[in-house]
């Protein structure tokens, strides 16, 4: 941070470049783009691929409502399929809902935890549409062995929140040098190839060299902050009880637990279990309880029915699983979800 600000060189130089060429390596893929956040860099990436006006985008209604912002900024209509166990955008869903207007889907890989990105892909491909990974959750996400940027255009998040973070920040990542192009002129009002001469109308969505030099070092820690939610993951999944269901997670795919959710089951309150853990000091979250196809702004698409992301909306808490929880902590944690679950079982 020091070196970048004695540069006097604040935006668009070389820990920008150095952190993109880093970040798109360490995820797959050969080309990125660092922008100002991840909701602008899911919009250039479907601007790239030619998204407009007319336009149908699927998606997922489990997930934060950028994703969908990002759809109809472009003037496209997002149009929402259900997801499957995973949580994740379901293939045979999206599949029903192609039609003469669809030109892409948007695979939102939720709570770190990879969607079948592989079946989606050939369903594109057979299609003739592009497929854009929302992978803003699933920093270092793996699939078959394969990071996500392997699979095609992918857009990150560097937000507070995140696995790792600049602060605010995102990135595209692809290996198609056309998309990256376009996200990388348009992230900086068009410049043409003389000075103050713009070739078409653009933005301002640029990330600061201050971000990059941060970016530059969360980067070389993600491996370690990775490990340690995996762990911590690994902890829950082998010592809280089985009552509380959890997502399903693909054999060879590798999640990176953004969150660590389990789901209330059926007929119990959501609210009372968290209430019960915040009274014995455990804290939890509650993410996407209203679908985006619930939201007032889409609600006059009229979408058809997702029942399995209206449950999980209503049924999902996540619990502590971040770097800095310790082992005692983990252990608290389990115990007093047991403690409930135990209390409902007898029940």
């Amino acid at each position: 941070m020091l070196e970048v600000l004695r540069s006097g060189v604040l935006t668009q130089g070389e820990r920008t470049r150095a952190f993109e060429r880093a970040f798109a390596l360490a995820m797959g893929a050969e080309l990125g783009v660092a922008t100002a956040n991840g909701s602008v860099a899911l919009y250039l990436a479907l601007l790239a691929h030619g998204i407009g006006p007319g336009d149908e985008v699927i998606t997922s209604p489990l997930t934060f409502i950028a994703t969908a912002n990002a759809i109809a900024h472009t003037g496209a209509t997002p149009v929402f399929a259900d997801v499957d166990d995973t949580l994740n955008l379901s293939c045979e869903a999206a599949a029903r809902l192609i039609g003469s207007r669809t030109k892409a889907i948007v695979l939102v890989h939720l709570h770190g935890n990879p969607g079948d990105v592989r079946a989606l892909a050939r369903l594109a491909e057979e299609r003739g549409l592009a497929l854009i990974q929302d992978a803003c959750q699933a920093v270092g996400a793996t699939v078959g062995g394969r990071p996500l940027g392997a699979f095609g255009t992918a857009v990150y998040s560097f937000y507070a929140t995140k696995n790792i973070t600049t602060g605010e920040g995102g990135m595209v990542i692809t290996s198609d040098a056309k998309v990256a192009r376009t996200c990388a002129r348009l992230r900086h009002q068009a410049y043409a190839d003389e000075p103050y001469l713009h070739d078409a109308i653009a933005y301002n969505f640029r990330l600061t060299e201050m971000q990059a030099a941060i970016g530059l070092v969360q980067l070389g820690k993600l491996d370690a902050i990775t490990e340690r939610r995996r762990q911590n993951a690994e902890y829950y999944a082998a010592n809280v009880s089985r009552w509380f269901e959890r997502p399903r997670v693909d054999p060879d795919h590798r999640h990176v637990y953004h969150q660590y959710t389990l789901r209330v089951p059926s007929g119990w309150s959501r609210d009372e279990v968290r209430s019960q853990l915040r009274t014995r000091g455990v804290e939890t979250g509650v993410y996407y309880p209203v679908p985006v196809h619930f939201q007032p702004p889409y609600r006059v698409l009229h979408n058809a029915p997702c029942p399995v992301a209206e449950s999980a909306a209503r049924d999902m808490i996540s619990v502590p699983v971040h770097p800095a929880v310790t082992h005692d902590e983990r252990v608290a944690v389990a115990s007093e979800l047991n403690g409930i679950a135990a209390t409902a079982l007898w029940t």
